[in-house]
């Protein structure tokens, strides 16, 4: 990220008093609305099985865990977030989950190891990504599966994609996320997958859509703050914000009713 373009996220976050992802419900209209497709085509390529054992780590507000709870059963399943808002959204959707606030990097003791230790939308998040995928390694069953996904902001998460194109119109140096964002490729998460200590290491896509009814439910999250795009967004005056926007309308091809948006997202998984 340019220095200019973290200091307008940075100003941008001071401004909403909270964190980028705090909003449950600016993060289920956001990417979340992603989110219950993702975790779907996530457990199956991860191989996830009744009577496993399993933990999502930076579970968000739940879209996964649920998921996860729905598949092996909700006493199966642990969970932990940093977002306390976040954890009690979790704790909502998940009764009878074991979810907990922490980091990636410094896991909660859960008293046992999981068959699958899982991450969604997250690696690129962690204040530390080896240490973080370390971790996980490390709570995981002998010969278990650690699996991860991520966007693929370069060029196939479509709703990220159209925003950053839209910026970088009017902003050259707007701070892209296809650019910032260090896992974002095959290649790069499985080195991470590689680094951090785990071996037979597998890559793939996961394709999901979701539908807006209208540009306006596209773009309502983008001012709140929400996320990096959203931080971006937060910071601009009100006359390049409405500008953004046309912007971001024209790229999306000016629809005057409901759509759908394709989205990309790379998976990982290997094994201990």
């Amino acid at each position: 990220m340019t220095s200019a373009g973290l200091e307008r996220t940075l100003i941008a976050v001071e401004r909403a008093g909270a964190d980028m992802f705090a909003s449950t419900e600016a993060y289920d209209r956001h990417v979340g609305r992603y989110g219950a497709a993702l975790s779907r085509a996530h457990i199956t390529a991860a191989d996830v099985r009744a009577g496993s054992r399993v933990l999502d780590v930076g579970c968000g507000p739940g879209a996964l865990t649920q998921a996860l709870a729905e598949t092996v059963g909700p006493e199966r399943v642990a969970a932990v977030d940093p977002s306390v808002s976040f954890v009690e959204a979790c704790r909502r959707r998940v009764p009878g989950g074991d979810v907990r606030v922490g980091t990636a990097e410094e896991l909660p003791n859960f008293g046992t190891r999981f068959d699958v230790v899982m991450s969604q939308l997250v690696v690129n998040f962690m204040s530390d990504a080896v240490a973080g995928v370390q971790a996980m390694r490390a709570v995981a069953q002998p010969g278990g599966l650690v699996t991860s996904c991520v966007w693929d902001y370069a060029e196939g998460m479509t709703m990220l994609r159209v925003f950053w194109d839209a910026a970088l119109q009017l902003d050259p140096a707007a701070p892209d996320e296809g650019k910032t964002m260090r896992y974002c490729s095959e290649d790069a998460l499985s080195e991470l997958w590689e680094q951090s200590g785990l071996h037979s290491v597998e890559t793939g896509e996961l394709v999901v859509e979701a539908s807006y009814d209208s540009f306006d439910d596209y773009w309502a999250p983008f001012p709140s703050g929400l996320g990096p795009s959203g931080a971006y967004c937060a910071s601009l005056d009100p006359d390049r914000q409405d500008a953004l926007r046309l912007e971001c309308f024209r790229w999306l091809g000016e629809p005057s009713g409901s759509f759908a948006l394709r989205a990309r997202a790379w998976f990982v998984r290997g094994r201990v």
